[in-house]
This record gives C-alpha cells, structure tokens and sequence, in this order.
C-alpha cells in the first residue's frame, strides 16, 4: 500500500499528516505576515518616489519571504533549525531566544497551532482529495490576511486576488459550485460592500471600510458562489459588532477608532463555506419555513 493509498483509505492517517503540515505551514504564515506588510510599504514607497521624481534611496540588503534568515529582532541571533520547529522549539526554549533570553512572542506558536488544527480539521471534513487540498490552501491564505489586517488594516493584493481568481478556476470544475454561481458570487459579493461604502460616505463624509474588504468578499462569492454572500454578511456583521465594541472597551478607545472587518469577514466566510447549508436549512426549520 503507497502513501497515498493509506492516506485516501485513512481519515485518521490523512488527518494527522495534516496537522503536521498546517504546523509547517503555520511556521512560514509567521513570515509572512511579519515580512509582507514591510515589504509592500517598500514597494509603495518606492513608487512614490518615481512619481515624485525624487532620487532613489540606496539599495539595502536583500528583504523577502526568504531572506534574510530568520534572527531575533532583540539580539540578532540567527534562527537555527532546531530552534524552528513548530510549537517544539518553543516549548523546548521556555519561550525565550536561546541567545539573549528575551521572551518570545505567543503569537508565533499560536499560529503555528491554529494553522494545523484547521488543516486537520479540513482533512477530516472533507476526506482525501482535490476539495480538501484547496481548501486548505484558502484556510491558509485567509489566517494570514486576516491577521496582517489586524495588524496594519489592510488587505493585500497579492494574496486576496490569487485565491480569489483560484475559486473561479476550481468551479469552472464544479469543485463547489457551477462556474455561474461562482462568477455571480464574485460580482455581488464585490458590489454589495462596495455601494455599502459609498452609501456611508455619502451619508457622512467619511469612509467606512476599505477596498480590500470588496475583493475579499468577491473571493469568498468566487469560492462559494453568491449563495453564501447572505450568511457571510450576517455572520461578519454580527461577530465584529459584538467583538469590536468588547475590543473598544478593554482598549478604552473611541467609538471612531478604525476596526479592522477582514478578519470577520474571513471567519464567516469560512463557516458560511463549510456549513452554510446546515446553517441555512436549520434556520428554515426553526422559523417553520
């Protein structure tokens, strides 16, 4: 029997290879959403200089998703890789740098184990195949936006509009909807939040959400079709109203403090993706529809 074959016949087997590949993954979804954000506010700053026709800065060392090698921003001690296993690592160090003893962020292994207990989970849920394998490739992508969205507000490009055109690719398939459902999903789920933010800024003058909120809703309508735009909105409106006033109030901030909706919008995209079909019927059942 080949791995593959033990993998498809075994929902445990194919769970647990899960978990340790979302742990991995979960280690590099720590890079980028430190590294991403610094890298596009180069980029951005670069252009700006162009159209400005300043003078370019001088080229500094190289800065990506691969170097330079990871190193504790305290003391500089470069990242070894036994110290880089996941959860592992910083269970073994105390959370603490094995250079200097400075504590470690709880962030970093959190990820790590949030991004392997949704890689398994989706293992279980959908067993061995195509559905599983790209769902977690968009588990992943929507853990790192919307933790960079929580971190700087915003929604990068170069992850939201891969997945989004990879969601229309996968339906022209019927992977989990007909291709017209998918392609409608999009356009609604972009134009509903966008005639939402000129509504509001009409109304008030001000602006009440930002574009990369349009884009990620026309992903999650590209992956789900225009069926899971109702809960999506509901379950998004629902969960950052209650969280953001408990987020205002253990912050003691002003009601006009920007909250960042990405990650809301991510969270019930995803629940609206798995179950939003038992969710939709038994809501029928109980209303006695």
């Amino acid at each position: 029997m080949t791995l593959l074959d033990l993998l498809a016949s075994s929902p445990l087997a194919f769970a647990v290879c899960a978990l340790i590949l979302g742990l991995l993954v979960g280690s590099f979804l720590n890079v980028v959403i430190h590294r991403l954000p610094k890298m596009l506010e180069r980029e951005w700053q670069a252009q700006a200089r162009d159209i400005l026709k300043l003078p370019e800065e001088p080229k500094g060392p190289v800065y990506n998703l691969l170097l330079p090698h990871s190193a504790c921003p305290h003391c500089g001690h470069k990242i070894r890789a036994w110290e880089n296993l996941p959860i592992i690592s910083y269970l073994a160090l105390r959370g603490r740098c094995a250079g200097c003893q400075a504590p470690i962020s709880k962030r970093y292994p959190l990820v790590e184990l949030a991004s392997g207990l949704i890689t398994a989970f989706i293992a279980w849920h959908f067993g061995f195949g195509w559905q599983a394998g790209a769902f977690m490739l968009l588990s992943w992508g929507l853990l790192a936006m919307s933790l960079i969205d929580a971190d700087h507000q915003i929604l990068p490009d170069v992850l939201v509009l891969p997945l989004l055109w990879l969601g229309l690719i996968l339906n022209s398939q019927a992977l989990n909807t007909s291709l017209p459902d998918a392609l409608w999903g999009a356009v609604a789920g972009y134009m509903s939040l966008w005639l939402v933010y000129w509504l509001f800024k009409l109304v008030t003058g001000k602006e009440g959400m930002g574009h990369g909120d349009f884009k990620l809703l026309a992903m999650i309508g590209a992956w789900g079709g225009w069926q899971v735009l109702p809960l999506t909105i509901l379950l998004s409106s629902l969960v950052g109203a209650v969280l953001g006033v408990i987020m205002l109030r253990l912050r003691d901030a002003k009601t006009s403090t920007p909250i960042p909706f990405g990650p809301y919008l991510a969270i019930a995209g995803w629940i609206a993706l798995l179950w939003g079909d038992q969710i939709n019927t038994s809501y029928m059942h109980f209303a006695g529809f």
